[in-house]
């Protein structure tokens, strides 16, 4: 539907977009303190501002305007939808992504307790959920037709729009880490968008990979300035919409799991943490330091290390999902299985399930203590795991 310079177009516009904001989103959130100071649990050494979300949003709308632009002098044509089983809203999907940014922006400044952030974003996915965009469709493997959801598909959207808006704030640790990892998955989801026909879909992969690109320039090992919710959320909210406008919609069961091969890296994070957590008897949301890049960190990588070692990790796992799009069923698994054996090898290899925390019972005090590597009572505690 589009010719290549258009695409380049679309993705020059967040790229500048971004590259021309982010200073001044620097100097709105220093501004309003909206400022990471460093602290035990914290990898930056000074003082950093975190609201380049702003600057994020801001080159994935120069996207749009310049799409709108263009259609509207006729250079290239408007989107259309091009599947049966899809029908957006589209201004009303636009207000969803407001949301997701305005809960995280204020988050940025406030600091919002974990229940008033989640609402933030149940708002930003039911109001997706509304515009259109579910999960209803698959292929039937067993006999001709599809398989309708039904009202099944709204609750599984919008878990599965919460699991991605978290995965990519979760990895937002160390300098340039979640920006790459969403610029590489964006231009996975890009290419699955135009084999797709999902040309929404391919525009908006090319709004994140252009602003995570050129949010890297600022962001990249030593950051002068961190993403924060707002664009975390922001990124992980449009990656989510992306994979279901491109990958999710009429297609094999095997292909549902795309999307969630691209994204591996992120995933296996949080499911190691909430295990970690769980077996240390303390609350999933309690932060710790075992994440990948903390893992690591400790085995001697510096931070330029730790995030090209796990941008290798993304890159090969994208492009195993695009292979995985050109086979059969049959060796489509036996690709997938092998990525999952890597990747639990290498999750494995860096003890990501192993607690960094305890739920300790102190006798001298008769108080419930967290204690981690070093402390006294971790070893026997960590002994009854």
């Amino acid at each position: 539907m589009f010719s290549w310079p258009a695409y380049l177009c679309f993705f020059a516009a967040a790229l500048v977009g971004t590259l021309a904001t982010t200073p001044l989103a620097k100097r709105i959130a220093i501004s309003l303190d909206a400022v990471d100071y460093p602290d035990a649990r914290r990898i930056n050494k000074v003082p950093i501002p975190r609201m380049g979300g702003i600057a994020i949003a801001v080159g994935m709308v120069c996207t749009f305007v310049v799409h709108i632009i263009g259609s509207s002098m006729g250079w290239w044509a408007p989107i259309i939808e091009s599947s049966p089983h899809l029908h957006l809203n589209y201004p009303l999907l636009a207000l969803a992504f407001v949301a997701v940014f305005a809960t995280g922006l204020i988050d940025d400044k406030v600091s919002l307790s974990p229940k008033k952030k989640l609402a933030g974003q149940m708002i930003a996915a039911v109001i997706a959920v509304s515009a259109g965009l579910v999960i209803g469709v698959i292929d039937n493997p067993f006999a001709p037709g599809y398989i309708e959801l039904g009202w099944f598909a709204y609750p599984v959207t919008i878990v599965y729009l919460l699991g991605y808006m978290n995965i990519i704030n979760l990895i937002d640790g160390l300098d340039g880490l979640a920006a790459g990892v969403s610029c590489m998955a964006s231009l996975t989801m890009f290419v699955m968008s135009v084999w797709a026909g999902r040309y929404d879909g391919a525009v908006l992969s090319l709004a994140v990979a252009g602003s995570a690109l050129g949010f890297l320039r600022y962001n990249f090992n030593p950051a002068s300035i961190f993403m924060g919710d707002s664009g975390a959320l922001t990124l992980g909210f449009t990656l989510g919409t992306i994979s279901l406008l491109s990958v999710t919609r009429v297609a094999g069961l095997t292909t549902l799991i795309l999307p969630l091969v691209i994204a591996a890296v992120p995933i296996i994070d949080t499911f190691s943490a909430i295990v970690r957590r769980t077996r240390a008897h303390v609350s999933v949301g309690q932060a710790d330091k075992g994440h990948i890049h903390h893992r690591l960190l400790a085995e001697g990588f510096n931070q330029r290390q730790t995030v090209l070692v796990i941008y290798g990790w993304t890159a090969m796992l994208c492009v195993g999902s695009l292979v995985m799009t050109q086979v059969t069923t049959i060796p489509r698994i036996g690709i997938f299985l092998v990525l999952l054996s890597m990747s639990m090898f290498f999750a494995f290899h860096l003890h990501l399930f192993e607690p960094v925390l305890l739920h300790h019972y102190n006798p001298k005090t008769g108080e419930d203590e967290l204690v981690r590597p070093g402390d006294e009572g971790f070893d026997e505690e960590a002994r009854k795991l």
